[in-house]
């Protein structure tokens, strides 16, 4: 765990469920967790009951992601004010589960600037950093849904299959460095995602008993810091569908979408 102390670790999409629950496990580690999301009063409040719980020193600044113009602002004074960043968790994200028939392109659209480009504007702010001091870990929070897709997240498995496909093809071109480059990849959690996702409600009834706890996701998140790997799968079960369907993706479909189709 003395891996973790006094590293400096942003977390966008900080103001409530996994991005919260890291930000103060991290900091009970002594780690210094730096919040960026939308809604500075939630992660004001935050940044103080860390404060008040631990001896860090948590920072937070207001960001929506998706303003690229802002993130460049934004990451710029994060540098000025603490120095190099050690870890960036790219979690800021949304889903709406629509068929795309009667989906909305502006929701579309909406997604894929909050879920990718928001998430490669951030990365392209602390690479300068990362790349001059030779260290770094940037951990993209994508989904079980961008290993294989589901009926009704047509424009959320996208922006899904887009976060991995960048996060493995920078990978790729950092291997010879000693920047390391995570996707996470959970099924669905308990947390407020599907406030928005899930309107009817009708998903999370259907999936409650596979749902996983987002203190336990969290955990993970910690581990993969401490001990670092290109990818980490939850449930670790889930995963298994994407090889199959690598494999076999006519029988997959086939013998899945019955399964799959809970939405």
């Amino acid at each position: 765990m003395q891996k973790l102390h006094r590293k400096n670790i942003v977390i966008t999409g900080a103001s409530s469920g996994i991005g919260e629950k890291v930000a103060m496990k991290v900091a009970e580690l002594g780690a210094r967790p730096i919040l960026l999301a939308r809604s500075i009063d939630k992660i004001r409040a935050i940044s103080e009951s860390i404060n008040e719980k631990t001896a860090v020193n948590c920072l937070y600044y207001q960001l929506d992601v998706s303003d690229f113009e802002q993130v460049k602002v934004v990451f710029k004074g994060i540098i000025n004010d603490i120095g190099h960043i050690d870890i960036l968790i790219n979690n800021a994200g949304f889903g709406i589960f629509d068929s795309f028939y009667e989906s909305k392109f502006e929701d579309i659209e909406r997604m894929f600037a909050v879920n990718v480009l928001g998430l490669i504007a951030c990365t392209k702010e602390v690479l300068p950093s990362m790349i001059g001091h030779n260290k770094g870990h940037i951990i993209n929070i994508a989904s079980q849904a961008g290993k294989f897709a589901t009926a009704k997240s047509s424009g959320y498995s996208a922006t899904k299959h887009a976060v991995l496909g960048f996060t493995n093809s920078l990978r790729m071109e950092l291997i010879n460095t000693n920047i390391i480059v995570s996707a996470v990849n959970p099924g669905p959690i308990e947390t407020n995602f599907f406030t928005i996702a899930d309107k009817s409600g009708n998903y999370v009834k259907n999936v409650k008993r596979f749902m996983l706890k987002s203190d336990y996701v969290a955990d993970q998140i910690i581990q993969l810091m401490i001990l670092p790997r290109r990818e980490l799968n939850l449930p670790v079960w889930m995963n298994a569908g994407s090889v199959v369907q690598t494999l076999f993706p006519g029988l997959f479909e086939k013998l899945a979408v019955k399964f799959l189709n809970k939405k």
